[in-house]
């Protein structure tokens, strides 16, 4: 038994929990918590909380359904971002090749910060407005 409490997931508020998980599943290649797939039919379902997992089963995101979520104002502070993921590429043709994947799925740039010499990076939206970085992962 550790002392400590246990990360399980992180949680991010949307109005439309199915197509927030669907944009990160497809960004991230997660899988849904067993009974958290879309319909198989293709009727149309309403989720208030859906869970995404690595392959082997390990929990990374959900998404808990809010009424209403105003979008960030980042990098201006009015709406501060409060949390973001930093998702991280071994190297730059990656991160060009990530930028837009994310781009085709629904995200928006919010920041390009690519020629950086120290850090390039990209600050993305999600569909729901969340923050995200994508950079290079520095050496160890």
């Amino acid at each position: 038994m550790t002392p400590y409490p246990q990360l399980l997931h992180t949680v991010l508020d949307t109005t439309r929990p199915r197509e927030l998980a669907e944009f990160y599943r497809s960004l991230l290649g997660l899988t849904y918590r067993p009974g958290d797939e879309p319909p198989a039919d293709g009727t149309p379902d309403e989720p208030d909380w859906l869970v995404l997992r690595t392959s082997d089963g390990v929990n990374r995101l959900a998404f808990q359904q809010v009424e209403r979520l105003p979008r960030t104002t980042w990098p201006a502070h009015d709406v501060p971002m409060q949390a973001h993921l930093d998702l991280t590429v071994p190297d730059a043709a990656e991160l060009t090749r990530q930028r837009r994947r994310a781009e085709d799925l629904g995200a928006r740039l919010l920041l390009d910060r690519y020629d950086d010499p120290d850090e390039p990076l990209y600050v993305l939206a999600d569909p729901a407005g969340h923050p995200f970085c994508l950079f290079v992962r520095a050496p160890a």
